[in-house]
């Protein structure tokens, strides 16, 4: 359903981005800065060469001036199970704990580039690249130094202010298209360009088109 035409663009865009999935990390950093962690929904892969992660932090969290001058931090991934840890590194800790609390999961807490997550999803240390500010938040750009993954662990996602798992979808079913499928394998990475005998990709076409 639309939104209503009297309201803001910034509560319409806030409306908007309530109904977008994102992945949860707690991003974390250690050094002469100091050591802190804060949970953190919008972080995104910016290139594989060199690879890189970009972060955005609110300006007013300590860990951007920490992070700043550690030069460095750290991006967990957090998994299904995890919810207690995102929780307790928004600053809201479960019954027993503290904000921001270490002790909360299982963290190795000197691990290079800041605390890792021992059962993580996913884990990429990376040294500070950039830094830049936009309006209420700051984004970390990060060449990635190392990474790691858990076998087996589900992605813990965000929608609507509730803690969600990825479920798997069959292919959509047109029925005045039977035949219709995907010209590309399922299984290989979005970001991957197409394999030789899938051809060019839709953006190659284009601008082949020009």
């Amino acid at each position: 359903m639309p939104a209503p035409a009297d309201r803001s663009p910034r509560d319409r865009y806030v409306q908007a981005m309530n109904e977008v999935a994102t992945a949860v990390s707690v991003v974390t950093t250690d050094g002469p800065g100091g050591t802190f962690g804060q949970t953190v929904s919008a972080v995104v892969t910016v290139t594989q060469d060199p690879p890189t992660l970009l972060a955005c932090v609110a300006t007013r969290s300590p860990l951007v001036a920490a992070v700043a001058d550690n030069g460095r931090f750290r991006v967990n991934f957090l998994a299904v199970g995890h919810d207690h840890v995102s929780d307790t590194f928004a600053g809201r800790p479960w019954h027993g704990k503290k904000p921001y609390d270490f002790t909360c999961g299982d963290w190795e807490v000197a691990a290079p580039a800041g605390p890792r997550l021992r059962d993580a999803l996913a884990s990429f240390a990376c040294r500070l690249d950039d830094v830049r500010e936009v309006g209420t938040h700051t984004l970390l750009l990060g060449e990635v130094a190392d990474a790691a993954h858990a076998r087996g662990a589900e992605p813990l996602l965000y929608l609507k202010r509730i803690y969600r798992r990825v479920e798997e979808l069959p292919l959509s079913v047109f029925p005045d298209f039977p035949d219709a499928r995907p010209p590309y394998d399922r299984t290989r990475p979005l970001h991957e360009g197409p394999s030789p005998h899938e051809g060019p990709s839709p953006h190659e076409r284009s601008r082949k088109a020009r």
